[in-house]
């Protein structure tokens, strides 16, 4: 019957379009991984993931948490968790991460100089990504928090196609530029068949010191609107 062959088709497509993914295959041990993402950089995506992490391991101090920076350029959480040093090496090769506030974190910003920039081109970057995805002695982790670059290349693609997660954070500022980076963002991830836990809004209001007024410097209500169309709750 026509339905039937419709079905053989649409199998056979899916087939020829899986084969050049790679397998996801899970970082030894750990349970959980939770991406923190933006469509544009500068709107407190490490200060969210860094947070996000704090908070994971405040609510529970019986769960493991570790923090992944993976942005090769411009990497942020060395700087926030205040740690500095190259990780030690296990007998097993494997890097140690560093450890501040009970996080255990990995960060490029470990492996270079603090004021060296990475001059790289895309397969020098996705080594740097798969090393410090597969190459870490992470221990026994019940999350793992990966503070990604900003952007929809290869990095994100390669992060969601590699490794199962748990879920994605979109954090945006509300001003309109951000938040159309932050719906690609989104759909991205749900290409890749990554569940969107929610949008974040950041950097919306500034509190006077002296008389307390609160000001919306880039409006109050972008990220409510974005989340009200995509159908995503918002987190904070």
């Amino acid at each position: 019957s026509s339905s039937s062959r419709d079905e053989a088709l649409r199998d056979k497509r899916s087939r020829i379009l899986s084969r050049g993914l790679p397998k996801q295959k899970p970082i030894e041990g750990v349970k959980q991984v939770v991406v923190l993402a933006s469509g544009k950089g500068g709107v407190g995506k490490s200060t969210t993931a860094v947070n996000v992490a704090l908070a994971l391991a405040a609510n529970d101090s019986t769960k493991e948490v570790g923090l992944l920076d993976a942005d090769i350029y411009g990497p942020s959480v060395p700087k926030m968790m205040n740690l500095k040093g190259n990780p030690e090496l296990t007998p097993k090769n494997l890097m140690r991460p560093l450890k501040n506030y009970g996080i255990a974190c990995m960060s490029m910003g470990f492996l270079i100089e603090e004021t060296a920039p990475v001059v790289w081109r895309g397969l020098m970057v996705m080594s740097a990504v798969e090393k410090l995805l597969r190459q870490v002695d992470w221990g026994q982790l019940d999350y793992l928090v990966i503070d990604m670059p900003p952007g929809t290349g290869d990095v994100q693609l390669s992060v969601s196609q590699n490794i199962p997660i748990a879920g994605a954070v979109i954090v945006s500022t509300p001003q309109d530029v951000a938040l159309l980076d932050a719906r690609k963002g989104a759909e991205m991830f749900r290409k890749v068949h990554v569940p969107v836990l929610g949008l974040v809004q950041n950097m919306s209001v500034f509190q006077c010191p002296k008389c307390k007024h609160e000001t919306h410097i880039f409006g109050d209500d972008g990220v409510r609107e974005l989340a009200k169309a995509l159908g995503l709750d918002i987190l904070g």
